[in-house]
């Protein structure tokens, strides 16, 4: 299960339980609504209380990731697993944005939200 929140120049993607592809489809709907209207966005994954992904979403992260290459900015990923933040640092190879894992929401929100940062 997933909740999803969308807000100006950001995606928020919280998962609870296993990540499955229909819950990824519903994050790519919400980046494809996104992106044309505002340009670049950022994203912030809380995977904290993901227990488990299917196999077809690895792949459609790695599709959706190739042809979103450079529609990010920033993507903050909340995570208390290293197999989760090896994979996420792994992404980079098919996204052009700045991605750092986090294990405190406030830190993640912050490194978004730091304009000077991003220049």
């Amino acid at each position: 299960m997933i909740v999803i929140e969308q807000k100006p120049k950001r995606v928020e993607l919280t998962v609870y339980a296993e990540f499955t592809l229909a819950d990824y489809k519903e994050f790519e709907y919400a980046v494809n609504a996104s992106v044309p209207l505002v340009g670049e966005v950022d994203l912030l994954f809380d995977l904290r209380e993901m227990a488990d992904f299917t196999l077809d979403v690895a792949w459609e992260d790695i599709v959706f990731a190739r042809a979103h290459a450079n529609d990010f900015r920033r993507i903050a990923v909340l995570t208390h697993s290293q197999w989760v933040a090896w994979s996420a640092w792994l992404s980079q190879i098919f996204v052009h944005a700045d991605i750092e894992i986090f294990d405190e929401e406030s830190e993640a929100r912050a490194w978004l939200d730091d304009e000077e940062a991003a220049a």
